[in-house]
């Protein structure tokens, strides 16, 4: 009865440290405020957003209204006569007397037009109406070129000059099935966005999750009760779960202001059906993205650990999140190149093995044979890295005063 008694304590000590940590944790008012500062952020620049692009387009719509006299000199002969006299401009007959007239104030503005405009700059002399204000006369100039341009042109020659021809583009894989272009990116590639997310947002907090009781001097009284194994395990859980509830509390808002403010700040819409869904891609890029989340995790929380106080516990963050987010910089070459030696040994390597992988994983370069040996390598190294976490934390856990050395660890008996 005593091992089914000890397993049942265990479970019932792992349930309570999961349950205390993230209660503990969503009272924490620097929880709340880190999770919807995001948010909050976004709105802040979208209001500043619709703001200006509603003063842009007032502006724009005065700027259309009002009216100022001009003068043309057409040396090239592509102006038409009906466009000059729709705008009310009148001609000179030499660029000097168009210019005098405005440097006199007796004219708004002038353009001239050279005989060969491909070759030759179009010259454009305007009153002063403020640092913005004055393109105006150079978007005139040009509205009047294209316009003259479109009216001797033919209903294709204008759509072109228009730049509104539309393309149709369809690739076909190696199997001869249509490609989906980046849309195919899109599901996947959630997971790679999650994981930097998730990690660079609540990764410092990882590090520190153990090191808090060891600063407040209760983890005596902790580990009395507890084993060391339970805490540690019971925190890691914990973690995983506030860092999924904080991405819900960041995304909610985000996703719910997209869809009511989308049409007031011009954002581009996404239909959703469209978005193919690849149920192998998206399985490897949970498994991936959930294993890769828990290997770093625990490594956060054994350098947690292993060190005596949260600031000496933040020197080696930065470490850390160079091994994993520094492949980025060689991203071009995980869609380009996936055979590249480099590129293999980032994506086997456990500690550089997330981004590759997520990242070839969601543009296709990524076998199902290369995705399950990165799994297990990936699985083995985090198995490795807790149960190393378990052993420092063990030793270490009350050491308040210096960092644990390896050597320690390794000859201690568990």
């Amino acid at each position: 009865m005593a091992p089914k008694q000890e397993r049942t304590s265990t479970m019932h000590n792992l349930r309570t440290v999961i349950r205390f940590e993230i209660t503990r944790t969503l009272k924490k008012k620097s929880f709340w405020i880190a999770a919807l500062s995001v948010p909050t952020i976004l709105a802040f620049v979208g209001l500043i957003i619709f703001f200006s692009n509603k003063a842009s387009d007032e502006q724009a719509q005065n700027l259309a209204s009002e009216k100022y006299t001009l003068g043309v000199t057409d040396d090239s002969g592509i102006i038409s006569q009906p466009i000059l006299t729709a705008v009310g401009a009148s001609k000179f007959a030499t660029q000097a007397e168009g210019e005098q007239a405005v440097k006199s104030g007796s004219l708004d503005a002038y353009f001239y037009y050279p005989k060969d405009v491909s070759k030759n700059t179009v010259q454009i002399y305007g009153k002063q109406v403020g640092l913005f204000e004055n393109s105006r006369y150079e978007s005139l100039a040009n509205q009047l070129l294209q316009q003259s341009m479109q009216t001797s042109a033919t209903a294709s020659e204008q759509v072109i000059l228009k730049g509104d021809v539309k393309f149709d583009t369809v690739t076909y894989d190696s199997n001869g099935n249509v490609d989906q272009g980046m849309m195919k990116l899109i599901a996947p590639g959630i997971f790679l966005v999650l994981f930097y997310f998730m990690i660079a947002t609540f990764g410092n907090q990882m590090l520190t999750s153990v090191t808090e009781e060891k600063e407040n001097r209760v983890i005596e009284m902790i580990l009395a009760t507890i084993k060391p194994t339970t805490l540690l395990v019971g925190k890691l859980f914990s973690l995983i779960a506030l860092a999924l509830i904080q991405m819900v509390v960041i995304l909610v808002p985000i996703i719910i202001g997209y869809f009511v403010l989308r049409d007031a700040l011009t954002l581009p819409n996404f239909d959703l059906s469209q978005i193919p869904l690849d149920p192998l891609a998206i399985s490897l890029g949970a498994v991936i993205f959930f294993v890769s989340f828990l290997l770093f995790a625990g490594l956060l929380m054994t350098i947690g650990a292993a060190m005596p106080t949260a600031k000496e516990a933040g020197s080696f963050f930065g470490a850390a999140m160079t091994l994993l987010f520094g492949p980025l910089y060689a991203a071009p070459l995980f869609v380009t190149s996936p055979d590249m030696l480099i590129v293999q040994i980032l994506s086997y390597f456990p500690l550089t093995a997330p981004i590759p992988l997520l990242l070839r994983n969601a543009v296709g370069n990524l076998s199902l044979n290369e995705a399950v040996i990165a799994i297990i390598i990936l699985l083995i190294t985090t198995v490795i890295t807790i149960s190393i976490g378990v052993r420092i934390f063990r030793f270490g856990a009350l050491e308040y005063n210096r960092k644990l050395s390896v050597k320690e660890v390794i000859r201690r008996k568990a």
